[in-house]
């Protein structure tokens, strides 16, 4: 039984990929910020009858990052894939950026994830086995106005993608990012009633002319098929492979 680290998988995209895993039958390592996390963790063992434990590491403290890998294999013998996911945002004009805010999103978004693979690469390496997603972004692709940290780091995040691809090749790793458009989790649903009040709009008219208005389909990405896409890359099947920023945007990046 394979062994995944999952970070930021206490809630929203993280608990709908951890949620594939466990369905999938993977034992699972749980990190987030919810004081529950471990309730959390041991829910989803009960459900689907699989192992778990939860880790509570900051992803911009790399010596907690590196203990965290050190338990994970300490207690399931190995970790065989890592999901790179945590990440957080923030939206400002370029003069008006705040400079804490920056060094944040660059250190959670992408610098976690270096530490992280670095950590985990011995361990696979040694197994001539390993799977490293890294949930991106469409702004990994293309950028838009006032999110010049977030599309800075998602951007390094598919370079570092594509590095690991390479090193790995000869040991059995991939890497892959994952790139999606706008995804349905609760604070997207939030952020929709909350954007209706503001703009004295519908709901609907927010999700079509502003949530959805570079999507060609317009749909919400679900964190099903976010976790699922990400099954699917940590599987035999997909052992060709690497290297790949991944769009799932409903054709964002075909404009």
């Amino acid at each position: 039984m394979h062994t995944a680290l999952i970070t930021g998988s206490t809630s929203g995209i993280g608990l709908g990929i951890a949620t594939e895993f466990a369905k999938a039958g993977y034992n699972i390592i749980f990190n987030g910020l919810e004081p529950n996390g471990a309730e959390i963790a041991a829910n989803i063992a009960k459900e689907y009858n699989i192992k778990t434990i939860f880790n509570g590491a900051n992803m911009l403290q790399p010596t907690e990052l590196q203990a965290m890998v050190k338990q994970g294999v300490e207690t399931f013998g190995t970790i065989d894939i890592l999901v790179c996911n945590a990440g957080i945002q923030h939206v400002a004009p370029i003069d008006e950026f705040p400079e804490e805010k920056w060094n944040a999103i660059l250190g959670i978004n992408l610098t976690s994830a270096f530490h992280l693979s670095k950590a985990v690469w011995p361990t696979m390496k040694a197994n001539k086995w390993g799977r490293i997603i890294m949930i991106a972004s469409a702004h990994g692709l293309v950028a838009s106005e006032f999110k010049s940290a977030y599309v800075a780091a998602k951007h390094g995040l598919v370079g570092l993608t594509k590095t690991l691809g390479l090193e790995g090749a000869p040991y059995g790793i991939t890497a892959n990012a994952i790139c999606p458009g706008y995804v349905k989790t609760p604070l997207v649903e939030k952020q929709i009633a909350d954007q209706a009040k503001t703009h004295g709009i519908s709901e609907k008219e927010v999700i079509e002319k502003i949530m959805l208005a570079k999507h060609a389909i317009k749909d919400f990405v679900t964190v099903e098929d976010l976790g699922q896409m990400a099954v699917y890359l940590a599987s035999n099947n997909a052992r060709l492979i690497t290297g790949t920023a991944m769009p799932m945007d409903g054709g964002w990046n075909a404009q």
